[in-house]
């Protein structure tokens, strides 16, 4: 867990200006996943805690991220990765079946520009079954049920990720919010432990 400063915010009129200015540099650059990263950051923009900036760079990153797994012959059926990143934080979850198929994974997120840090969360194991996915899906739904009937908690400001029922939380929080979610998932029938990733506001 990081302790930072608060973080710039934007209002919801600033952030659709800076928004379709990114969309129309991507269009005209030519630059898909820019294009890509700018329309899935425009639907949370008016909670998240992150600049607009750090929004799209977090969703191009998981865009490059996933597409070099896909496209390496090494690893792409060889693994079960999960790339998530919040504010240049990336989580890598999953299974590889040896550590030097897990250190080919991690030599090639490496690579990608403007991650802050990586939390390796994958294990050494075979390859999660449909029914080992469904769920982790499930856990992932309760959870997020919880937050929104929680008090005192955006449940937008907090990114929910399930792992072999290991529930990692991620997000821009400050120390009551990071208490109440962190409570809320250890109280979801099912999690065997709640990891908190938080980068705290105050």
């Amino acid at each position: 867990m990081v302790r930072i400063s608060s973080p710039a915010t934007c209002t919801w009129s600033f952030a659709r200006c800076v928004l379709a200015t990114i969309l129309l540099a991507g269009v005209l650059q030519g630059c898909a996943p820019v294009i890509i990263a700018g329309a899935a950051a425009g639907a949370d923009v008016a909670h998240d805690r992150r600049t607009l900036g750090s929004i799209v760079n977090d969703t191009t990153v998981e865009l490059k991220a996933t597409g070099r797994l896909d496209t390496d012959p090494h690893l792409k059926n060889a693994v079960n990765i999960s790339v998530t990143s919040v504010n240049g934080i990336v989580l890598l979850t999953g299974q590889a079946p040896t550590a030097d198929l897990r250190d080919q994974v991690l030599a090639t997120i490496r690579t990608i520009p403007s991650i802050r840090r990586i939390v390796n969360e994958i294990q050494i194991a075979p390859l999660s079954t449909l029914a080992d996915r469904t769920r982790d899906t499930w856990i992932t739904g309760e959870v997020k049920s919880r937050f929104l009937v929680t008090k005192g908690l955006d449940p937008t400001r907090v990114k929910v990720v399930t792992a072999d029922s290991s529930v990692y939380l991620l997000g821009l929080v400050n120390q009551q919010e990071a208490k109440l979610a962190t409570n809320a998932a250890a109280n979801v029938r099912g999690v065997v432990r709640v990891v908190e990733l938080f980068e705290y506001t105050n």
